[in-house]
């Protein structure tokens, strides 16, 4: 005969469940794993962190005030401590969608804690004696205020190592901007000819890009600095002792940083909008990343049927019929990421405005989704930087032969010969194929040496009236 896994019974207001003997969690995780049953994603570990981070603030907020046994904090104290060294994390298995406010994922966090605390104590999983999930690791809180707070604990948590890729991103785009300051090419505007440009010109902009959007991450993440801990049910600290807040706030303090202080709890409990102008922010980098990658691909497209002015780094084949066919695989994964950044952004929008009163309870979207974005622009800058934008070759000889063949050369004529005049010669040019330069030679527009300092290809690409100035040669 063949029994199942060991059990133990437990019980919460709705009767009684059979969880798992060697579970950490407990009855109301069992539940909510029963009840919500939709994506197979699990709290991503950020936001795993912060919750308990907030539970061993509050572990030793109590214990100074006197109102937690000293034993009992130390216990909970040392099961956060472990859970922060990356112990029993397969014991948060609550699926992202859930109740709103995220009270499925406190009382996860809650039982474990309370689980491995009576372990360190001595006693046995699920008796919850002597410490009690909602008496002793929850106490003085709610999920209304722990949630928020750890949304933007989390967040902030992320935020140094997405900086440190942008700022490694930067330095590689300005690093090529030098590399590739000597080679003038053809510049485009609505994917036609326009006047030439350097290509560590372009370089050197994506790099001031990246660094706006780095910037502008800053400015938002300042706000995120406020926290409502200690508001419990509705921002007004019922059952929370007067010192609790400042306590709180001291203790985070020391775990995150000094960026973090004690706001409105009301206000911060009612509005989510510090969290989706972070999202915005986020959505701002991706647009960027997004474009600036677009623009990688669309300058080495080619080889032969492209304008093939770059190479970018071969990091795999690119088909599975067309031998030799390489693609820009890590560009199109930047795509693919910021769109889901993008999308993940219009959700937080959605679910900030969703807010009723004295608490958004949509919180659990809001939070996966503004640490998924996180997390995989992080990966997706990181890849971006070190297997491609490192890597990229310029092709000198592609660059110079589209820039002699651009029809919006004839710009350059236009201050000594008149717009009009000028645009006869770039149509033209466009119809016989022959270049500007030939052109205006032949048709003895200028003087020779005149001509010569008009058509500078590199004095184009600077700021002035073509023919005047030093010349650089054509």
């Amino acid at each position: 005969m063949t029994t199942g896994p060991a059990t133990r019974t437990e019980r919460d207001p709705l009767g009684a469940l059979e969880v798992p003997a060697d579970a950490l969690y407990g009855v109301q995780t069992l539940r909510a794993v029963k009840n919500f049953q939709i994506s197979g994603l699990k709290p991503l570990p950020a936001f795993v962190d912060a919750v308990v981070r907030i539970k061993l603030a509050a572990a030793a907020t109590h214990r100074e005030t006197g109102r937690l046994d000293e034993k009992l904090a130390a216990a909970i104290i040392q099961a956060c401590e472990e859970i922060l060294r990356g112990e029993h994390r397969d014991q948060f298995i609550v699926d992202v969608y859930q109740a709103g406010a995220g009270t499925s994922h406190n009382m996860n966090v809650n039982e474990v804690v309370a689980n491995r605390a009576n372990e360190i104590l001595g006693f046995a999983r699920g008796t919850y004696s002597p410490v009690h999930p909602n008496d002793h690791v929850n106490m003085a809180q709610s999920t209304n205020d722990v949630i928020p707070t750890a949304i933007r604990l989390a967040v902030l948590a992320q935020i140094p190592p997405l900086g440190a890729v942008l700022a490694a991103l930067r330095e590689s785009l300005a690093a090529k901007g030098k590399q590739f300051d000597h080679i003038v090419k053809a510049g485009r505007t609505h994917l036609q000819d326009a006047m030439p440009i350097r290509l560590g010109q372009e370089f050197a902009a994506w790099s001031v890009t990246v660094e706006r959007a780095r910037r502008r991450l800053d400015d938002a993440a300042e706000y995120l600095g406020d926290l409502g801990i200690g508001g419990s049910a509705v921002g007004t600290g019922v059952n929370v002792e007067p010192e609790y807040p400042a306590l709180m706030i001291a203790w985070l303090r020391k775990m995150v940083g000094p960026h973090v202080r004690a706001g409105d709890r009301i206000q911060l409990m009612q509005s989510m909008t510090d969290v989706a102008w972070f999202s915005a922010a986020l959505r701002s980098l991706a647009l960027d990343l997004s474009k600036i990658c677009s623009d990688l691909r669309l300058l080495a497209s080619g080889p032969r049927t492209g304008l093939d002015e770059i190479i970018l780094p071969a990091v795999q084949p690119g088909s599975s019929i067309m031998p030799g066919k390489v693609n820009p695989s890590i560009a199109e994964m930047v795509n693919q990421v910021c769109f889901q950044v993008a999308g993940n952004d219009a959700t937080i929008a959605m679910a900030t405005e969703h807010g009723q009163l004295e608490l958004n309870v949509m919180m659990p979207v809001i939070a996966h989704n503004v640490l998924f974005s996180m997390e995989i622009l992080t990966n997706a800058v990181r890849t971006l930087d070190e297997l491609c934008v490192r890597g990229i070759e310029a092709n000198e000889e592609m660059c110079a032969y589209w820039v002699e063949r651009s029809a919006a050369l004839a710009t350059a004529l236009a201050p000594q010969i008149g717009y009009a005049r000028a645009a006869a010669i770039a149509k033209e040019s466009v119809k016989s194929g022959e270049l500007i330069r030939d052109l205006a030679e032949r048709e003895k527009i200028l003087p020779p040496d005149e001509l010569a300092k008009v058509l500078d290809l590199r004095r184009m690409t600077e700021i002035g009236v073509p023919g005047e100035g030093k010349t650089h040669g054509g």
